[in-house]
């Protein structure tokens, strides 16, 4: 058992508070400049800082989210005011986490599959994240859909990766978010989705309990089970809703402290609708909280609506803010049109 066993527990508990999330804004500087690129905001550090400064100095964020997930660059980063981002974030009563893995590679030997790379060293990068204060991590798998595909290579290799960090993480005082991503391009019916989703879950959970990861000080990121983007024949919130936690409750032990979804490509409203009808159906049934942990769905509307003028700050924050309110809305079963639409005065 790690010597940080009872912080764990409590950390992993704090991050799925009722009516909490978590905000992903983990995104690499490639990724980031490429959103930036997009919307013709130039791609350097400083505007990448400002936005993160954006993001984490809106006002009344934490009565929403329960930490942010930061990259390796941001968690070094301060405000222009010289107050460093994770002074910013423990000063409102948020907890802050980080990235740990160094991004999906092919997969050898098996062409359009990919392997999460970042183990080497990762023990001694905890430490250091530690030592700066964070208290939780991520790492992502991606498992891709396809013509013959996931091979059980992939899914293995993965699961196995998966489970090696999370047992450093805990080793070393961080709770792991184990995040296996079953990506929505493609055109894969919900059927499909869910026997991939059921097989990576299966494996996953069977490399964590081989390793010794404590289930009680973790949180799953699992993606939600949908048809592919290209599919004819998508599917209605309601079979998305029970395809999902029946996907879970069979394969997700009822220890694990906790579910945060990712967004994965769905709209701001369309993952929000999910999530609000999971927990306003099925939250009796579940023994985990059922939460968010969305990166694109919370943000994009205030990263289109700043563009890189800081005159647009405040009411950038506000739309991230709205976000923020109606997935904290639909983890507790209450989001609506209403709540939706109470933006409309921004």
């Amino acid at each position: 058992m790690s010597t940080y066993a009872q912080e764990l527990k409590a950390t992993a508990k704090a991050l799925v508070a009722a009516g909490k999330g978590i905000l992903a804004i983990d995104e690499s500087n490639g990724t980031c400049n490429k959103r930036f690129a997009q919307l013709s905001i130039p791609t350097t550090e400083e505007n990448r800082r400002a936005y993160r400064e954006l993001i984490l100095t809106t006002p009344q964020l934490s009565t929403y989210i329960s930490g942010p997930i930061l990259f390796d660059e941001t968690i070094r980063q301060s405000t222009r005011n010289g107050k460093s981002f994770v002074q910013v974030i423990t000063e409102v009563g948020m907890l802050p986490g980080i990235k740990v893995d160094t991004g999906a590679k092919d997969l050898a030997a098996h062409r359009d599959e990919k392997v999460t790379e970042g183990l080497d060293g990762l023990r001694e990068r905890i430490a250091e994240y530690y030592s700066m204060g964070a208290r939780f991590a991520k790492w992502r798998a991606v498992i891709t859909i396809g013509d013959g595909i996931p091979s059980q290579a992939c899914i293995s290799v993965n699961a196995q990766a998966l489970a090696r960090y999370a047992a450093l993480c805990q080793e070393g005082g961080l709770v792991p978010i184990v995040e296996p991503e079953v990506l929505i391009d493609g055109d894969h019916t919900l059927e499909r989705c869910y026997q991939v989703t059921d097989r990576t879950l299966h494996a996953v959970f069977g490399q964590l309990y081989a390793q010794g990861v404590a289930f009680d000080q973790m949180i799953l990121k699992p993606s939600m089970v949908v048809a592919g983007k290209e599919c004819p024949q998508q599917p209605s919130v309601d079979e998305v809703a029970e395809a999902t936690i029946n996907c879970l409750r069979k394969n997700v032990p009822a220890p694990v402290a906790g579910v945060a979804f990712l967004s994965g490509g769905q709209s701001a409203e369309r993952s929000a609708a999910h999530l609000n009808i999971m927990n306003a159906r099925y939250a009796g049934i579940c023994p985990w909280p059922v939460t968010f942990s969305y990166a694109r769905a919370i943000q994009q509307p205030a990263l289109e609506h700043w563009r890189g003028e800081s005159q647009r700050v405040s009411e950038a924050q506000q739309r991230l803010l709205h976000r923020a309110k109606c997935n904290s809305a639909a983890s507790l079963g209450e989001y609506s049109p209403e709540v939706e639409r109470e933006l409309a005065l921004v």
